[in-house]
Order: C-alpha cells, then sequence, then structure tokens
C-alpha cells in the first residue's frame, strides 16, 4: 500500500463553502479530530443518542443533565457539541465567552419544537400563580420562560424540592410530566408536548418480543407513552439505564429508548444482550432523525473550520441561564 500523504489529504478539501466541502478518505478522521482537539484545546460533548464513531472520539459522553455540568465547568476554548440543537444552545448560554460548534445545525428536537416561545408565553399568562418548571429539551426561548429547568435525571428531585401548596407549570413533553405526577404525587399543569422518538414505541410489538424473549428485562424512558411505562421493569433517565443495565443481574434487556445508547450498554456489559424496543413503524430499532443527522465526517469539518458556530442573542443567554443554574444547584443538593 502507497504511503498516504497527510498534508495533502488535508489540501484536497475544497474552500468553497463549508456544506461544499467533501472529507478526503485518506485521512483518518479519529487521528485527525485528536490532533484538531489540541491544537484547539477543544473538548467533544456527546450525547448517548450519538452514532457510535462520534461516541468513541468524545472527551465526555452523557445525558442532558451530564453534558450541561460539563459544560458549565469547561476550561476548553472550543465546545464542540455533538448533539442538538438545544443541547448546544445551553452550552453556549453556560459558557458566553466561548465558542460553541455543532456538526450539523439542523439537528434540532421534535419536542422542542413542539413548544414554539410565543404559544408557550401565552400558555403562561394563563396561571400567573404557577412557576414553571421545564424540560431541558426545550428551546432557548422557553428557558427563559421558566422558573427552573430539569432532566429526566432530576427531574422528580426538581419537582420535590416546590413547596406543595405552589402549583406547577410542567413543559413540555407530556409523558414525563404524567410520570411525575404519578411519581410525586403532585398536580401538574402541562404543556401538550412529545418527543417523536418516545411516541412511536409499538406496545404490541413490546408485548410479542417479550415473549419472545421471557428473560429479559424492559427498561424505559420516561418520555415514553404511559401503556409502554406500564410494562417496563425499570424507568429511568438515559445515565439511569445504562447504570441499571451494568448493576442488574439479568442478562437481556429490552431498550425503550434511542438506539444509540445500546452502543455504550455493550460496551459496559459485553456478555449481556441488549435488544432496541421497536417502533410502530417497519423499522427494526427506533433511531432519532436529528441525531443522526450528526456523522464522524461532519463533526471533523466542524472542528476544522470551526462552522458552523451557534450565535445566541446576548439578553436571551442572560434570561435562560437563571433558571440553568437553579437546576444545577439543585442538583448539585442531591449530589445529582
Amino acid at each position: 500500500m502507497a504511503d498516504i500523504n497527510i498534508e495533502a489529504a488535508r489540501k484536497k478539501l475544497p474552500a468553497k463553502g463549508f456544506l461544499d466541502i467533501v472529507v478526503s478518505p485518506e485521512l483518518d478522521l479519529f487521528l485527525e479530530i485528536e490532533r484538531l482537539k489540541k491544537e484547539k484545546n477543544a473538548i467533544i460533548l456527546a450525547h448517548y443518542y450519538q452514532e457510535a464513531d462520534i461516541q468513541d472520539v468524545a472527551d465526555y459522553i452523557g445525558d442532558s443533565l451530564g453534558l450541561a455540568q460539563q459544560a458549565e465547568k469547561t476550561k476548553a476554548d472550543l465546545i464542540v457539541f455533538a448533539g442538538v440543537h438545544f443541547m448546544a444552545e445551553t452550552a453556549k448560554i453556560l459558557n458566553p465567552e466561548k465558542k460553541v460548534v455543532l456538526p450539523d445545525l439542523r439537528a434540532g428536537c421534535s419536542l422542542a419544537d413542539s413548544a414554539p416561545g410565543y404559544q408557550f408565553r401565552a400558555f403562561k399568562e394563563k396561571y400567573p400563580k404557577h412557576i414553571v418548571i421545564s424540560y431541558i429539551n426545550c428551546s432557548a426561548e422557553v428557558k427563559a420562560l421558566s422558573d427552573i429547568i430539569c432532566t429526566s435525571s432530576n427531574a422528580e428531585k426538581i419537582v420535590e424540592s416546590i413547596p406543595r401548596d405552589q402549583p406547577i407549570i410542567f413543559a413540555p413533553d407530556r409523558n414525563l410530566g404524567a410520570y411525575l405526577i404519578k411519581k410525586t404525587g403532585r398536580d401538574m399543569v402541562l404543556w401538550d408536548g412529545a418527543c417523536m422518538v418516545h411516541e412511536i414505541f409499538s406496545l404490541e410489538k413490546i408485548t410479542k418480543m417479550k415473549i419472545r424473549y421471557p428473560n429479559a428485562k424492559l427498561i424505559a424512558h420516561p418520555e415514553c407513552e404511559e401503556p409502554v411505562l406500564r410494562l417496563a421493569d425499570y424507568i429511568g433517565s438515559t445515565t439511569a439505564l445504562l447504570n441499571y443495565s451494568k448493576k442488574d443481574s439479568s442478562m437481556e434487556y429490552i431498550v425503550a429508548t434511542e438506539t444509540g445508547i445500546l452502543h455504550q450498554m455493550q460496551l459496559s456489559s459485553p456478555g449481556k444482550t441488549f435488544i432496541p424496543a421497536p417502533p410502530t413503524n417497519n423499522c427494526a430499532c427506533n433511531d432519532c432523525p436529528h441525531m443522526k443527522l450528526n456523522t464522524l465526517e461532519k463533526l471533523y469539518l466542524c472542528m476544522q473550520y470551526e462552522q458552523p458556530e451557534l450565535i445566541m442573542d446576548q439578553q436571551l443567554m442572560i434570561a435562560a441561564k437563571k433558571p440553568i443554574e437553579r437546576m444545577l444547584e439543585i442538583s448539585a443538593r442531591y449530589g445529582l
């Protein structure tokens, strides 16, 4: 095999526009990304739902709470966020002086999109005595209208931290909200939003799968609909599901959340079997189309060119930061 001239391979990248760039197949993207991390003092934060290659090059892999905590304390100059848009927004809000880039600006979130800021403002005005707890899967505009942000990892503790005589609006996920009402006994007003990934699990197919794998435990994210949660042996955030699969004695699991987490589950427990819970469509597993817009090639390009960069309004960042900081304070209090 002929020696690869890496510098020549880099120069093959055309300087037209970011979207027109084609990555040379001669480049070892794993080595190049490591080089760029050192050169640019960059950190790669990746969500569990990213493709396996991205998880493997990330400096930190986690759920929304862990990613927010890492973003708050990083000393990196460049934050490369391999996730979706609202997650990169959170990193920028916590680090307004740093450059935040993400592989694909189109990586949105169906749940965040279900709560447009102007509609949520009008909804909030109907309940002037309520405080607002918003799930982190929302836009910066909705965060700015909230009193406290939560994630699936800390939502129960945050709801319980509010005096019982204080009425609450919970947004935007109705399934997580309904689950929290059941867990805490609080009568909260819910915004009617949902995640497309967790809404389309097929109860019929999961039931058949449990018959096919009688020893498998069903573990589910609380964004799933209530009939699926009723069948679950364990319900928890993405990190909680991962930790449960490590510590539990079972050898087979049906996993009702986005399939990206199976990579970490398999790495942590190579002797166990992890089966993605099937959706209502004809696919065998349930991928988030937004999360999967990010690829290793796009990650490399966004580090090389530091584009696309997330730019946000200064006043919006200031307003949105307060409820995020309150979430981080409560989480620290409970050791989350």
